[in-house]
């Protein structure tokens, strides 16, 4: 491990100290998890202890970890997120699992950074991933009468309905699926004698 990544994880492990559920460095990086009761002040200590200074909130995603490796047994839904300090030039991944994986449930950290404004209403959107206390929480890539969390693993891949904007009615209107399903995997023909060694 570098100084550098040693210097910060001996300030994150200061500065946060049981708010720390898991800490795990891996290919020089550190992430680090918290339960849902500690994320908000640990992400307010991670922006306002000097010593940390993440003034800059990279993203936030939303991840779906049923399918996870072999046998996980841990919660579905997660919030990741990436921060970075431009003072120390250092980064750190935070991530908070929701409690409940029928109904996931985390705190809203907009007013910490108002740059995850978006990015917590694209995790609603694609995951389901509600983000209480957010003022604004609507979906933002999918249409309102969509049904479903389209990054959800459980998620079908085909649909029966697609929409499109219908310029006689000057609106979007919905119709069954127009798309003959096919076979996806390529058909490959070889000439005879190919991949025969010569002489």
């Amino acid at each position: 491990m570098s100084a550098k990544l040693e210097t910060l994880e001996n300030r994150l492990r200061a500065t946060l100290g049981a708010r720390i559920a898991r800490f795990v460095v891996a290919l020089g990086e550190i992430t680090i998890e918290t339960k849902v009761a500690d994320y908000v002040e640990t992400m307010r200590l991670l922006r306002d202890t000097p010593e940390l200074d993440f003034d800059l909130l990279v993203d936030l995603c939303g991840v779906d970890y049923s399918t996870y490796g072999d046998g996980w047994t841990g919660r579905r839904y997660a919030a990741v997120t990436h921060l970075l300090s431009l003072a120390h030039n250092w980064r750190v991944r935070v991530r908070v699992f929701a409690e409940a994986d029928d109904f996931p449930v985390l705190p809203s950290i907009v007013p910490i950074w108002n740059s995850v404004n978006w990015y917590e209403r694209e995790a609603f959107d694609l995951f389901g991933i509600l983000f209480e206390g957010h003022t604004d929480l609507r979906r933002i890539l999918t249409d309102y009468n969509f049904v479903g969390h389209p990054l959800c693993k459980d998620f079908p891949l085909a649909g029966h309905m697609e929409m499109r904007y219908d310029e006689k009615e000057g609106r979007v209107v919905y119709q069954p699926v127009s798309i003959v399903p096919r076979e996806v995997a390529p058909r490959v023909r070889h000439e005879p004698g190919y991949g025969e060694a010569h002489d």
